[in-house]
């Protein structure tokens, strides 16, 4: 049974013995924050695809304002739910729980920062490299616990491995985060090989981290069977979760508004659905009483009340399941568990997201234009570390970013290094370098 007194924690990783001097009255979980606000992985996600393409004159959500959208509500859903603890357990106002929603809300900055450019098509693109493409030679030439990371690549372990890893020319422990931050970032507690599809929580590289931060969180090891490592999931994952799934669910609502993928009147019903008769009738009366004439702002207002009420949902979600949570052995997400009549809206607007959203040609463009950047990438400078010693290689190698060891003695290292150069680019810093190595565009002086 897992505890808060025990599962928050300040303490840094790779600072654990260093005393820091401060000149503010921060705290560390803030620092947390302002950390990764100002930081430049962070700062490039404002070019890396959420949904749809980039925006042209219409502006629809990238990485950055998405993230920063998910870190408002999981501000929310944390400071309830703290608040609710505190309200059960006056004893936690003396501890770290009143910092829930804070820890909460940093996670949720992070928790897309290991995307690869052009989203889930990029992803696909390194996994599929390794098993269609031409690293399937490479099987014979690395371990199988390698093999499994860089065929089941993913951007939720990436986003820890970019948070936590030593690169070269930075401090130990990567950002040196706080280990109740890093903790609510993981949202699949096990590595790659026991996974059972292509979602895991951290490389074979970062294990030791996750176990340190385990071990000192008091994170339990569930007994799985057959050798499956599998630890409890940290509490605070699903408060994280639950903004981001209702953040990109909704939010991709107006966006497909704003784009005419979706009417007003099919947007207006999907978010009305997510209330009662009576509720529904107090909307439409504070809608009249604004005089909000234009539909962007109805759909504006209609995303606040629906964002609200979802909020509102997963807070009791996570307090009536507490007990669950608390001992690992909770499953499904918060939005599983909220009541019947939002549940039931959520799934039909999933559905017509699937439907007619993500299967939308803008969407779908986007898709094969960037999986097909990825994969030429991922061709060149693989050949490159194979090869290094080819003038051609050189010529790549040297494009690297000196943070990267991509002149290691070992492949799997080189390998890795070309996978986090690539991982971290932007989209449209994606598609210049691909035109530049395929000859198609040269700079402009």
């Amino acid at each position: 049974m897992m505890n808060w007194n025990t599962l928050l924690s300040n303490r840094r990783l790779g600072q654990e013995h260093r005393h820091a001097e401060r000149h503010d009255d921060r705290t560390e979980f803030k620092r947390d924050y302002d950390r990764l606000i100002f930081s430049a992985p962070f700062r490039r996600m404002q070019n890396k695809t959420q949904v749809f393409p980039l925006p042209g004159s219409i502006f629809v959500h990238n990485r950055l304002t998405h993230s920063l959208e998910v870190a408002s509500v999981g501000m929310s859903l944390g400071n309830d739910v703290a608040q609710q603890l505190i309200k059960k357990n006056p004893d936690f106002i003396d501890s770290m729980v009143p910092e829930i929603g804070q820890i909460v809300a940093t996670a949720c900055l992070a928790h897309d920062m290991g995307n690869p450019p052009f989203g889930h098509s990029g992803e696909k693109a390194i996994q599929t490299f390794f098993t269609e493409g031409a690293g399937q030679q490479l099987r014979s030439q690395v371990s199988g616990v390698f093999w499994s990371d860089i065929t089941r690549f993913d951007g939720n372990a990436n986003a820890f491995r970019l948070l936590t890893h030593s690169f070269k020319g930075r401090r130990k422990g990567g950002f040196a985060m706080t280990y109740s931050t890093l903790a609510s970032i993981v949202k699949y507690p096990f590595p790659s090989y026991h996974a059972s599809k292509n979602k895991f929580g951290f490389f074979t590289s970062e294990y030791d981290n996750y176990l340190t931060i385990a071990n000192a969180l008091g994170i339990p090891l569930l007994a799985m069977g057959n050798g499956h490592e599998r630890w409890a999931r940290y509490p605070l994952v699903y408060l994280v979760e639950a903004a981001d799934d209702i953040c990109y669910e909704i939010m991709d609502l107006e966006d497909a508004f704003k784009l005419k993928i979706l009417s007003y009147e099919e947007t207006s019903e999907l978010m009305l659905s997510f209330f009662d008769e009576t509720e529904r009738k107090h909307i439409n009366s504070r809608i009249s009483d604004e005089e909000l004439t234009d539909p962007n702002e109805k759909i504006q207002y209609l995303r606040a009340c629906t964002i609200g009420k979802l909020e509102s949902e997963c807070v009791h979600a996570f307090l009536d399941n507490e007990g669950t949570i608390m001992k690992g052995s909770f499953n499904g997400s918060l939005i599983s568990r909220i009541s019947p009549t939002q549940r039931d809206a959520y799934k039909r607007c999933t559905e017509l997201s699937r439907r007619r959203i993500y299967n939308s040609k803008p969407v779908l463009d986007v898709e094969l234009s960037g999986y097909k950047i990825m994969a030429t990438l991922m061709e060149h400078w693989v050949e490159a570390v194979l090869h290094p010693e080819r003038f051609y290689s050189q010529q790549l190698i040297g494009r690297v970013s000196s943070q990267y060891d991509i002149d290691a003695p070992d492949l799997e290292t080189r390998l890795m290094a070309v996978i986090d150069f690539i991982s971290g680019m932007t989209d449209v810093y994606a598609l210049d370098v691909y035109q530049k190595v395929c000859g198609i565009s040269l700079p402009i002086v």
